[in-house]
Order: C-alpha cells, then structure tokens, then sequence
C-alpha cells in the first residue's frame, strides 16, 4: 500500500478490494489496526485542529472518502485509483466477519438508529456475530462504554459519531477497546437503518454526494460543505500554483 502526504496529512493509495485485503490479514494475525478515511472535510479541519491531526495521523490505513480529495491528489499529480467510501468498505467488513466468526460491535447514532442498524445487518448477514451495541452519547462514562466493549469479545469495532469526536475517542482509549480493528463511519448506521438515504450512484460516482446530502438536510449542511469546500479548493489552488513556480525556478 503506498503513502502519500496530502496537505500534511498521510493518506493511504489503494483500491477498495487492497483496502479490505490488508485489514483481513492484519486482523487475522490479531494486529491492531486503527482506522480512518478522510474527506474534503476532514482534510480542511485538520490544518487548525491539533489534536484531529494527531488522531488521524496515529492510524494504520486512511482511506480516501470522497471524491473531492481524489480529483484534488489527481490534481496534485498523484495516481489515486478510486475512493474507499466509508459506508462501502463497512459493508465489505461485515461480509468478512460474517464469513470468518469475527463478533463485531456497533458505537454511536442514537439508541433507536443504532438497535435498528443492528436488526437489519443481522438480517443482511444471518452469520454475522454482533458482541453489542451502545448509542452514541456517552460523553459523562466513556471509561464505562469502553468496559463494555472489550468486555464484550469484539474483535471488529465500528463508531458512527461525528468528527472530531470519533476520531479523538479511538486515540484516546486504542490501548484498551481490546478489539483487533477501529473504525470511524459517521452517519452509516443512519444510512443503514433507514433514517437516510444515499446518494444515487451517479451522484456518488461523480462527486455530487455532498449535494443530495444538503438536499436532504439543507439547514444543517449547506454551511458545512460550503466553507470547507471552498476552502479546499483554495488550499488545491495554492499547491497547484507552488508546484508551477517551483517549477519555474527548477528549469531556470
């Protein structure tokens, strides 16, 4: 798998089935992996956020999510085959731990979205081994829900909380969650119970995914994907001009 630093930040090159092909042997070996996968979003807050930086830059693979970051590493000149969404290699995860017993637990959403994602990935997998699930707010007892987890036998966990908070929480408390893989997946048990839709694939494929999401909750989204993306776009805008001037001076 190749590394490359985008924005400061370490990001992993790889295609999904690669992605999913290493945790598989590193889980399998009982090799703790921490995980995360990054998009426009979280490359934007991590330049002003110290304490994100040093949790995503702690992990064992980052991913690309999204198709902002792989247009914009294209742009920069790197080989980027595809993005590794979240929510698909989640899918992938499951079907592995359904084939090989691997009992997995399920963090965050609410209690009601987080029992439902659990009801239909155990219908989904009938294999599926689910060692337990807690909703995401439970900011006032974390020592407690990290008790549960590695009490539970997990060997697979998979927090949907929002960012920072997911990301912070798995550095913070890696030595203890007793689990062989972490995984952030932000809003994929709302997806999958339910609550949301995805994205048509078309809108996936073509970098519009951010635009249905704001279509389906404009108050709250609109200013999100607006700043970071425009800042973004300026942090592109700025590499690409360096690389043009140094350029310059290089062939003088």
């Amino acid at each position: 798998m190749n590394r490359i630093d985008l924005f400061s930040c370490p990001v992993d090159v790889a295609t999904m089935s690669e992605t999913v092909e290493w945790i598989s042997s590193r889980v399998e070996k009982k090799q703790f992996t921490q995980h995360v996968v990054v998009n426009v979003a979280k490359l934007v807050h991590l330049q002003t956020d110290a304490e994100l930086a040093e949790s995503v830059r702690a992990c064992d693979i980052i991913n690309i999510d999204g198709m902002g970051v792989v247009w914009g590493a294209r742009m920069l000149g790197f080989d980027v085959p595809e993005r590794v969404a979240g929510v698909d290699l989640f899918e992938r995860l499951l079907q592995m731990a359904a084939q090989r017993a691997l009992p997995v637990f399920l963090l965050g959403a609410t209690d009601a979205v987080v029992t439902r994602a659990a009801e239909v990935v155990s219908k989904r997998y009938p294999a599926l081994q689910i060692a337990g699930y807690h909703h995401g707010y439970f900011w006032d007892d974390e020592e407690r829900v990290v008790e549960m987890i590695r009490d539970s036998g997990a060997r697979l966990l998979f927090v949907a909380i929002t960012s920072p908070k997911k990301e912070n929480f798995i550095n913070r408390w890696k030595d203890r969650l007793g689990v062989d893989f972490v995984m952030g997946v932000g809003g994929t048990f709302d997806v999958v119970a339910g609550k949301v839709s995805r994205a048509p694939e078309w809108m996936q494929h073509s970098g519009l995914e951010w635009a249905y999401r704001v279509g389906q909750e404009p108050r709250r989204m609109w200013k999100r994907y607006f700043t970071t993306n425009s800042k973004f776009a300026l942090m592109l805008l700025k590499a690409r001009l360096g690389a043009i001037l140094q350029s310059g001076r290089a062939s003088k």
